[in-house]
């Protein structure tokens, strides 16, 4: 959802029935019912977001997916458009003598430019042209800025293409301040030092801000992420202790650092930004729930008040303000709740109800999401949470344990349409946050959850393991289930210990490490890739398509064709070896979707098979 400058029109994205998409405009100043003026249905493309440029004219960032030869490649469109849908506007360079492929549109990267109304800030993606019949051909390549036009589509350039950028960063007035360069090697990013520079507020010149050191499992060093230029400093995050800490970095050449906030449990691992400038007002962290500490007087007051006014719905974010801020658009959720969006106008203290976030599922009972802990086999106490079936007493249940993607993630208290989709179904659900997760400091994250993978699956066995010592689940019908990381984790729980679970759901998993290494090779993170995964006797214990001889309980496999993240192949393996050693195993792949399946069509089949495959695995 997104307010316009003068805060009189909203617009909001909505899903249809299948791969649809549809754009609303509400004018706030009326009673009129909100107004359908684009729908895009493409299942191989969606929208990445849309914004207001203007009071008159919409900025939508389409995301799509090809494959170029044997090459399966990602690629943004950004485009224009009146706010009734009609004039749209490619904002994107003419690239058809271009000698390479522009996957990268264009990121806006400020929507307010000083002094240049009807234009925005966005990355350009310079590509060698050929000059063939041409005295223009661009010989230019690398990241640059230019300033668009959101009507016409003209560009003017205010970076040049520099081959090393890979993202810059402007302050609230629209002045390109900082600048993310990374080291190349033949076959791409090298995964050694990513450099910041920046500028003074009176020079085009750049200078040395920081080096981050992405060698290891979790980078090292300063990373800028937004500037403040009435205080002339960079907000940005470095570690404390082991722990994610946000500091200042002055901008006016003397490189004081100053620490803003840092905690010795969790790491601070968020920015709150409100507004057109992306405004810092405050800093975000997770505990058993997440909170957000304004730095700002105003609001810190606003979000106190609505805390009080909204008590079922603890969890209140700012989603957009016009330009002036007196018009807050806020989400208000819960673990119950999937959210409801409203309007609060500061100058009256008014505050309106807009639209629920998932309007099917208002007045759904829900079930209540807990934070517990247990312990692990090694007596190290584990966080996550439990979500019991609406009504339940809690004992001798079916449960589903659910680890989380990434591995570098985290499940926190909220809504989760997946838990919410099991326990409808009479599921305890409990999320581990196994060692290998995000958000806990250095020493949590460890050796991540591929090289330390009996760690981390380690601790989601035992997650099951106490779920059956307090009596919750039901050892008989104890089944795991996962997406991405998660899937690969309930495959390899059947790997370490094959009678714990039941049943295995495994959604986008990895299969094989080293065809997780070798399937990045074509692209510029396979560097990265394999570091992460690391060499050593833990690719052939951790994958689990080399032990199939070790599965005792059913697989349903899940797996769009395609998943630039994880490729389909890692599922095809793994029902092929699951086959071969007579297991059983079925296998659901949807035909152009990538890693999110965002389909709605498809989610449905998905849940689908996958409630019938747990009754049936479990003889419920």
């Amino acid at each position: 959802m997104s307010i316009s400058p003068s805060g009189n029109q909203l617009l909001y994205v909505s899903p249809g029935s299948s791969s649809d998409e549809t754009i609303y405009v509400v004018d706030l100043n009326s009673d009129a019912p909100p107004k359908a003026i684009v729908t895009m249905n493409e299942a191989k493309a969606r929208l990445n977001g849309c914004d207001w440029a203007t009071d008159e004219r919409i900025v939508c960032d389409l995301y799509g997916m090809q494959e170029i030869g044997s090459t399966l490649l990602y690629f943004t469109r950004p485009t224009a458009m009146k706010s009734d849908g009609t004039d749209v506007t490619r904002l994107m360079p003419d690239t058809s003598r271009a000698l390479g492929i522009a996957q990268r549109g264009g990121d806006v990267i400020a929507l307010e430019v000083d002094g240049e109304d009807g234009a925005i800030l966005m990355t350009r993606q310079y590509i060698k042209e050929t000059s063939n019949n041409t005295r223009l051909a661009n010989n230019k390549e690398g990241l640059g800025v230019d300033l668009v036009n959101v009507t016409t589509g003209r560009r003017k350039a205010v970076e040049d293409a520099n081959r090393l950028a890979d993202n810059y960063i402007a302050d609230e007035t629209g002045r390109i301040r900082i600048m993310q360069v990374s080291d190349r090697s033949a076959g791409g990013y090298d995964g050694n030092d990513v450099r910041y520079l920046f500028r003074t507020k009176g020079s085009d010149d750049w200078e040395d801000l920081s080096v981050l050191d992405a060698r290891g499992d979790r980078a090292k060093g300063f990373y800028p992420v937004a500037v403040d230029s009435a205080k002339d400093v960079a907000y940005g995050f470095e570690r404390v202790n082991g722990f994610n800490a946000l500091f200042t970095v002055s901008l006016d050449g003397t490189g004081k650092q100053k620490l803003v906030m840092a905690r010795d449990d969790v790491d601070v691992d968020g920015l709150e930004r409100i507004g057109r400038n992306g405004r810092v007002v405050g800093a975000t962290y997770a505990t058993e729930k997440r909170t957000v500490e304004y730095f700002d007087p105003e609001l810190d007051r606003i979000a106190k008040g609505l805390a009080r006014a909204l008590p079922d719905a603890p969890l209140v974010s700012i989603v957009d303000t016009d330009l002036s801020e007196n018009r807050l658009v806020l989400i208000a959720s819960s673990d119950t709740d999937p959210g409801t969006f409203y309007l609060y106008e500061k100058d009256t203290r008014q505050l309106s109800e807009l639209l629920p976030a998932r309007d099917p599922l208002v007045g759904r009972e829900m079930g209540k999401m807990t934070p517990v802990t247990y312990t692990a086999r090694d007596g190290t106490d584990i966080p996550g949470y439990l979500t019991l079936p609406p009504g339940s007493e809690g004992k001798n249940l079916p449960t589903v344990v659910l680890p989380h993607g990434g591995p570098g993630s985290r499940d926190v208290w909220g809504f989760d349409w997946l838990v919410q989709f099991l326990a409808a179904r009479g599921y305890a659900v409990m999320q581990p946050n196994f060692r290998g997760s995000s958000g806990y400091g250095d020493a949590w994250f460890g050796k991540n959850g591929f090289q330390a993978w009996e760690t981390a699956v380690g601790d989601v066995n035992d997650a099951g393991k106490w779920l059956v010592a307090e009596g919750i689940a039901d050892p008989s019908k104890m089944a795991i289930a996962g997406w991405s990381y998660g899937g690969y984790a309930a495959l390899q729980s059947q790997v370490a210990d094959p009678d714990l679970f039941k049943a295995v759901v495994a959604i986008a998993p990895v299969t094989d490490l080293n065809l997780l290494v070798e399937e990045n090779r074509r692209y510029t993170s396979y560097i990265n890739v394999q570091r992460f995964v690391g060499t050593g006797p833990h690719v052939s214990s951790g994958s689990p398509a080399r032990h199939a001889d070790a599965f005792a309980a059913p697989v349903l496999l899940v797996h769009g064709t395609y998943d630039l993240n994880v490729g389909s192949a890692h599922s095809k393996l793994m029902e092929d070896r699951l086959e071969g050693a007579g297991k059983s195993v079925d296998y659901l792949e949807f035909e152009g979707l990538d890693h999110y399946l965002v389909h709605s069509q498809a989610r449905g089949i998905m849940l689908k098979r996958m409630g019938e495959f747990l009754d049936t695995s479990l003889g419920r």
